[in-house]
């Protein structure tokens, strides 16, 4: 009898709140999706899908819970599907409407519970959590998530080793950030050249660096040249690139220098102008860079002359001028 009481209980319990968070799936439907995708393009819909999609796949991950646990008390459990898309920006309004209750009922001010959310005083523990890890709520979060691992998959070396913390959305393969990445950085999408900016205008220490042919990519892609149409003319290619830290050095490939020549870029916000010869370009992102091309410069080398005296045979190489100085080291 107690089994039976219990299993009403859940019963019931599921149906009402099946009948509380049914609305917003009546509405909204597939035509109002695809007209607001229509009316907006998929270029701007295509950075807010993945935050809606997480939410579905944690929606349905909790939904899947019940359901085995319902199972294993008796109760049938039904199966229903339909458009991904759908219902991934149902539960995103089910999100929003969850966000929006949370700030009204747990800002500062707005309710009596609010001095247990925030520190008293606005001391860095709620300060440093409300602006950390909770900022932009769960959104917030899964972003900065995705966004972390894409860096993570940019600047992994492609024969590093696995770390064994691989899953939905972290490990060394990047997960979703990084699957998300290699497909954005093959079109020159923004998704991958805000992540190519960051690495390379940020610390080294902690955005580490970019080499080897993910560097290639990544720099046609920051140049804008993987945007082109096919078959657009002078187009250069890249060698031995390595971005990080302000700086992207490598060799460019063109028909005017077919042999390949080396070259400098320099975040003009971190560093001086160099000495010598060098142009202003800008990134995809608007970020402007020096850029120094390796010039000639005499090269010696010591060698012993018949009389015991020390020579030097001299010779012309193309030679990358000094670094420029850092701005933050003057």
């Amino acid at each position: 009898m107690k089994r039976l009481k219990k299993i009403l209980f859940l019963a019931l319990m599921v149906t009402a709140l099946s009948c509380l968070f049914c609305q917003p799936a009546f509405a909204i439907s597939e035509e109002e999706v695809q007209a607001q995708v229509d009316a907006v393009g998929k270029e701007a819909v295509s950075g807010n899908v993945l935050i809606w999609f997480m939410c579905a796949i944690g929606f349905l991950k909790v939904s899947q819970k019940i359901d085995s646990f319902m199972a294993s008390l008796g109760v049938n459990v039904g199966h229903t599907g339909g458009s991904m898309l759908a219902e991934a920006m149902i539960t995103a309004r089910g999100f929003s409407g969850f966000k929006s209750f949370a700030s009204n009922h747990f800002a500062g001010g707005r309710s009596s519970h609010s001095s247990h959310v925030r520190a008293n005083g606005g001391g860095k523990g709620g300060a440093g959590f409300g602006a950390g890890f909770a900022s932009g709520g769960l959104a917030g979060v899964i972003k900065r998530n995705v966004t972390n691992n894409a860096v993570k998959t940019a600047t992994t070396p492609p024969d590093a080793k696995s770390s064994g913390l691989s899953g939905l959305v972290g490990g060394a393969a990047g997960g979703i950030g990084g699957h998300i990445y290699a497909s954005s950085v093959s079109k020159g999408g923004n998704f991958a050249n805000n992540v190519i900016g960051s690495v390379a205008t940020g610390s080294i220490t902690q955005m580490g660096t970019m080499t080897g042919d993910k560097a290639v990519e990544a720099l046609h892609s920051y140049m804008g040249h993987a945007a082109l149409e096919p078959g657009a003319e002078n187009i250069p290619t890249y060698q031995n690139v390595e971005i990080g830290g302000g700086r992207i050095t490598g060799t460019e490939v063109t028909p005017e220098h077919p042999e390949g020549i080396a070259f400098g870029m320099y975040h003009a916000d971190q560093y001086v102008a160099p000495e010598g010869q060098y142009t202003t370009v800008h990134s995809v992102d608007g970020t402007v860079w020096y850029k120094q091309y390796a010039a000639d410069a005499v090269e010696k080398s010591p060698y012993m002359a018949p009389d015991g005296s020390i020579a030097y045979h001299e010779s012309i190489v193309k030679k990358l001028p000094p670094t420029p100085k850092r701005k933050n080291k003057l």
